[in-house]
């Protein structure tokens, strides 16, 4: 038996791994059960498409928030809160901390996007 080897972790958002599910459907003829379980969910609950997706997270990057990392970048532009109490409770299952100034620039990006 093949065992694979991890080379790199790295979080991604839904939209991107809807388009690698799209990659791996061109490919092969049919998807497993576990695959197409989980392109139905990403059907229903990703919110923008992968342009969109790759931009806001860009733009996340760019403010320099302390102590915000990749991880909860990717979960934000996931779950597109529009508001500081809703991100600071995507963060709470975090150990991060970040200001309430933060939090609220966060959503006014995310609301530029949600239009």
């Amino acid at each position: 038996m093949v065992k694979p080897e991890i080379i790199k972790e790295m979080p991604i958002t839904m939209a991107e791994l809807k388009e690698e599910i799209e990659k791996i459907k061109k490919k092969s003829e049919k998807l497993n059960f576990r695959a197409e379980k989980t392109e139905e969910y990403l059907g229903q609950f990703t919110l923008l498409d992968i342009k969109k997706s790759q931009e806001l997270k860009e733009k996340l990057e760019k403010m320099n928030i302390p102590r915000l990392k990749e991880e909860h970048i990717t979960k934000i532009v996931d779950l597109m809160p529009t508001s500081a109490e809703e991100i600071k409770s995507i963060l709470h299952a975090y150990t991060v901390t970040v200001t309430n100034d933060n939090l609220k620039k966060i959503a006014e990006c995310i609301k530029e996007f949600k239009k």
